[in-house]
């Protein structure tokens, strides 16, 4: 169960419920780590945050949601992150023999 007080929300995917209704599903983190996890209607999302990875600032209380703010910026500063680490990875390894002289 997720307790009380603020949080940084990362929304992981989207479900639907077996009403039909669209469900946000946000991963709750703390200090950089993944603490816990929070469904909530679609709807309780601002539109402009309403995509994979987006960033929120998050409180929560006995009722479940009770604020959430996009956080547009660090909706980008994670993907830029992301995409540069992503871009380091697939760049090819140098071949052994390069650079060597024969």
């Amino acid at each position: 169960m997720v307790t009380d007080g603020t949080y940084t929300a990362v929304l992981d995917r989207f479900e639907l419920s077996q009403e039909g209704d669209e469900l946000a599903v946000l991963l709750l983190e703390r200090d950089g780590d993944v603490v816990d996890e929070l469904v909530v209607n679609r709807e309780r999302l601002p539109e402009t945050g309403c995509h994979v990875d987006a960033v929120f600032e998050v409180t929560v209380d006995a009722d479940g949601l009770e604020t959430v703010d996009y956080q547009a910026e660090v909706s980008n500063e994670r993907g830029e992150r992301a995409q540069s680490r992503f871009d380091r990875l697939a760049e090819r390894p140098p071949d052994s023999d390069e650079g060597s002289e024969e």
